[in-house]
């Protein structure tokens, strides 16, 4: 049923919730000082409860990565895993949940182990769905980042992600729209490697898969700051926070509207998104069935 487009629909980008890294950045030791996170209860809380409040309320909810600050093997990380999916469980249950794997959550350098860990709690680490004729993949991009210990797992995401963009080729889908913790880049295809993209050699082969495939957007978080940029009409989306701000922008989640041509978003602060909704230019996409 969810092959066929059925006109214009939106869901919600949410990333980096990320549990601990508030106290940590405040004190300066990102590695221990993960022991507090009062105040992601609180962000984490007001997101939930401003995405239960949408009308018409989206199709999912995605958060792109970085659930919890505290590595794989370290001391507060069960702690804020139980936090965050005591607050996740009050979603309105209409809005299923999506989650990405981020480098926090399966460590910079993953084994099978942190991925395995990560897969019995939060699920698949890349999987694929569709949603009214659109067809959706998220990947683990730590396998992009550094697969060194786990070579074999990398390969099986290559084949399976070739393998889905095949499939996604025979149903004629209406858009492919891809999630990722980490972004291709930030605002240029050909900017140099640092933490916060993938390296060049690697950014440049998925970006020409992706653009043969006609895959129409990325959504990534990682960054803490809103970003993007485009390449041969492929959209990289980088969205800030809802947790910890490394930037100027505010707290917030993400609002994609999918049309028939376009993949339409805008950046809502959380306070904006709780008193004021979607904005009216955007609920009329949603209110043109074709």
């Amino acid at each position: 049923d969810e092959y066929q487009w059925k006109g214009p629909f939106y869901f919600i980008q949410g990333a980096d919730p990320q549990f601990g890294l508030m106290k940590a950045w405040a004190v300066g030791d990102t590695n221990n000082g993960d022991d507090e996170w009062g105040e992601e209860i609180k962000l984490a809380e007001q997101a939930v409860q401003a995405i239960n409040k949408l009308n018409p309320k989206p199709k999912f909810f995605v958060l792109c990565g970085d659930l919890i600050h505290g590595m794989p093997e370290t001391q507060w990380r069960k702690d804020q895993e139980q936090d965050l999916k005591n607050v996740l469980k009050n979603t309105d249950q209409d809005i299923p949940l999506v989650f990405v794997s981020g480098n926090h959550d399966i460590g910079n350098t993953p084994t099978r182990e942190t991925i395995d860990n990560y897969c019995k709690n939060w699920g698949d680490d890349y999987f694929s769905f569709w949603v009214g004729g659109v067809f959706f993949l998220v990947l683990n991009s730590q396998l992009y980042f550094d697969s060194s210990k786990c070579p074999e797992l990398k390969q099986a995401q290559d084949v399976w992600l070739n393998e889905q963009l095949a499939v996604a080729e025979k149903h004629k889908c209406k858009h492919i729209i891809v999630f990722q913790h980490i972004p291709l880049f930030l605002r240029k295809p050909d900017e140099d490697h640092d933490y916060f993209n993938l390296e060049k050699s690697v950014r440049q082969e998925i970006m020409e898969k992706f653009h043969k495939a006609g895959v129409k957007a990325v959504f990534s978080g990682h960054y803490h700051r809103n970003a993007g940029g485009s390449y041969r009409g492929l959209e990289m989306v980088v969205s800030s926070a809802i947790g910890c701000q490394l930037g100027e922008d505010t707290h917030g989640l993400r609002v994609v509207v999918v049309t028939d041509e376009n993949i339409v978003h805008r950046y809502y602060s959380l306070n904006e998104l709780s008193s004021q909704g979607i904005e009216k230019e955007l609920l009329d996409m949603l209110a043109k069935q074709n």
